[in-house]
């Protein structure tokens, strides 16, 4: 492996965590620099990294958990099932529905808004998922709607997650993160995973600080997305490679959050109208050597999880900086290349 000090340095990087798995087993788990810089706080297992839109895979695990159950259906018009909002009807909706598979894929005709979904500044400023839809935040200035036919195109869309979020919580009339502890993270025992939802009255010591491109401290130390969904969630590499290990095991029939194979399988699967992706993940490869991968990027954070579910391999890594380029031109990508 490449010296991950000599390109922290490089980098400016302030705190990095990996756990690698080899043959369905942690391989590896290292842990560099620390938690804020300027102090002498360390890097450690326990250390919780914002993991960004690496949530967009825990909430396709979550679909397919629900799925499974017979709670959601990942073919049928969401807006049957919606409650608190629905999708507007328009021309692009005449012939395709918006499912919870074209959310998942992101080919839902749905388009991020320019400049939409940045952190909170304050806990006393969450916007409901609602509000964020209708276009009545400084976080989403403009109502979503379907921009293109569902299934016709590829656009990355945070807005399409708060809307399989606020479907779910309709369904369940429970909370989102109610949900996410009960199915995935009690029984695997992902004791450091929590939402930023839950910050202000958590106790902060393990909680990694986020840090520019200088290195230096983002404004307010941690950067809080209310779109749980999307891109609220706190975690460890060792917490996800908890999930990972599960898929792995799903497919021998031995998930401890109870999947089947036939549904998980269905998460690195080739859907709608490209290629490379699966439910809420990318896809590289084929065949032994398929490939899925979930990227988290926002204000402070970097993070990368790759899985190979065949050949029971996969690696996670989080830091607290930001370097201003894309996850497979820094330090990840470097990490990532010296192994595959």
């Amino acid at each position: 492996m490449i010296n991950i000090r000599e390109r922290m340095e490089h980098y400016r990087i302030a705190g990095l965590s990996l756990v690698a798995i080899e043959k369905g087993k942690i391989s590896k788990t290292d842990h560099f620099g620390v938690l804020e810089a300027g102090t002498d706080k360390e890097i450690n297992e326990d250390s919780i990294f914002n993991a960004c839109s690496i949530s967009k895979f825990l909430t396709s695990v979550l679909v397919m958990k629900l799925v499974e159950q017979g709670i959601v259906d990942l073919d049928e018009d969401i807006n049957n099932k919606l409650v608190s909002w629905k999708v507007p009807d328009n021309p692009f909706t005449k012939h395709k529905k918006v499912t919870l598979r074209n959310l998942l894929c992101h080919q839902s005709g749905i388009v991020d808004p320019e400049g939409s979904f940045i952190p909170v500044e304050s806990f006393k400023e969450m916007p409901s998922i609602v509000d964020i839809l209708n276009g009545k935040t400084p976080y989403c200035h403009t109502s979503i709607e379907v921009t293109y036919e569902p299934e016709s195109e590829f656009h990355y869309s945070d807005a399409g997650f708060c809307l399989i979020q606020l479907l779910i919580e309709d369904i369940t009339q429970k909370p989102f993160s109610h949900l996410m502890d009960n199915f995935i993270f009690k029984p695997l025992s992902m004791t450091n995973s929590t939402f930023s939802t839950s910050l202000s009255t958590s106790s902060l010591d393990n909680f990694t600080c986020g840090h520019d491109q200088n290195g230096d401290l983002i404004p307010g130390n941690y950067s809080i997305y209310p779109y749980l969904a999307a891109c609220g969630i706190w975690t460890t590499p060792s917490d996800l490679t908890k999930l990972l290990l599960d898929i792995m095991n799903a497919s021998k029939g031995q998930s401890k959050i109870g999947l089947s194979t036939k549904h998980i399988k269905e998460l690195f699967c080739s859907h709608g109208c490209k290629e490379w992706t699966g439910l809420g993940v990318f896809l590289d490869g084929t065949d032994e050597n398929l490939e899925f991968s979930s990227l988290g990027w926002g204000v402070g954070f970097q993070c990368m999880l790759v899985a190979y579910p065949h050949l029971e391999q996969g690696i996670v890594m989080m830091t607290n900086t930001d370097t201003g380029m894309h996850q497979m031109k820094g330090i990840l990508g470097e990490i990532y290349h010296s192994l595959y």
